[in-house]
């Protein structure tokens, strides 16, 4: 009744004090944006809802949910499986095994990622969503019913005519207000623990950041291995595939972030430019070399290769650094360096 009338403007409300208004606020703001902070992290680890669902499914019933292969460890495996189909000796079919054991390990460092996460992040989030603000809610509740009490109690004093009915009124007035003093206390104590749950959280935040920096250490030195295997993918290999677009794959602007770590690469092209290209170019004399990769030319001027062929390869005065002329039988053109092994 006295809720109705509170809501009809029929009654007066107890209103609290200030002071447990903001931690009330406080406590209000730091479950909504503690929950939409864990759920996107639950999505980033895991982008796949069927798998969240599945894994929530197992956890309710304590169980632990079955085992299943992760994106990259799918796709190394895939990869590994062409590369011993295509032939472990073959150029390709040596790379993408390389490249599939890569991306295995890679969904190793994903499983370590999602668990340290769960531990260290997840779990303590969850743990106060569940935990400390249910409490808060309960003893909040009580608290809206002590000064539903309270001022029920300060009405039936206002309406009480006869004496009798006025002392028993104050009677329940003061018994009514000190339970909800009580409980008002009760409330801020609680309330003000929410300070110390954003210390533990920010630990936890800091926790998350620092497997997140394994995380990606990881990825990088296995993609920098890989890399060096690899002999290191020559730069052109972007322009492979690119013949129809219109601009230039080189042109592509790259982030800064991206092109500061690649300062500290070895660059591609100092790597594979031997002694001998240096020596070829300044002499006037032809050289055999072998193809390393595949190479569609891009226009007439070019010559496109095969993995593996032997060509003859010879510069001419005021040609790109990058290139020089190749040979095969009546057929000739220009050809990426980066593309080619100079044979003694």
């Amino acid at each position: 009744l006295q809720f109705t009338e509170e809501k009809l403007g029929q009654a007066e409300k107890t209103e609290l004090d200030a002071h447990l208004e903001n931690l009330l606020s406080k406590a209000e703001c730091t479950k909504l944006w503690t929950e939409k902070i864990m759920k996107q992290t639950e999505v980033l680890l895991q982008p796949n809802p069927n798998a969240r669902i599945e894994e929530f499914v197992y956890e309710k019933l304590d169980r632990k949910a079955p085992s299943r292969m992760n994106n990259p460890e799918l796709l190394g495996q895939y990869m590994i499986d062409a590369g011993n189909e295509f032939g472990p000796g073959t150029a390709y079919g040596n790379a993408l095994i390389k490249c599939g054991e890569t991306q295995k390990r890679i969904g190793t460092a994903d499983r370590e990622l999602i668990q340290t996460s769960a531990i260290n992040f997840l779990t303590p989030l969850r743990n106060f969503i569940e935990g400390d603000y249910k409490t808060i809610t309960k003893e909040r509740k009580l608290l809206q019913n002590k000064r539903l009490d309270l001022d029920a109690a300060k009405t039936r004093l206002k309406k009480a005519k006869v004496a009798e009915a006025r002392a028993a009124s104050e009677q329940e007035v003061r018994i009514t207000q000190s339970e909800f003093d009580r409980q008002a206390e009760i409330t801020r104590l609680l309330l003000e623990g929410i300070s110390s749950t954003h210390a533990h959280h920010l630990r936890c935040l800091n926790d998350f950041v620092e497997a997140q920096m394994t995380y990606y250490a990881q990825c990088y030195q296995y993609m920098l291995d890989l890399q060096k295997q690899l002999g290191s993918f020559p730069s052109t290999f972007l322009s492979n595939n690119n013949q129809s677009s219109t601009t230039p794959a080189q042109s592509v602007s790259t982030p800064s972030v991206l092109a500061s770590a690649s300062a500290s690469l070895p660059s591609v092209s100092n790597s594979v430019v031997t002694s001998g290209i240096s020596e070829l170019k300044s002499s006037s004399g032809s050289r055999k070399a072998r193809v390393l990769y595949d190479y569609d030319a891009a226009n007439s001027s070019e010559l496109s290769l095969l993995a593996d062929e032997v060509i003859t390869v010879y510069s001419i005065p005021g040609m790109d650094s990058d290139w020089l002329m190749g040979e095969r039988g009546n057929q000739k053109g220009k050809v990426p360096i980066t593309y080619l092994e100079l044979l003694n």
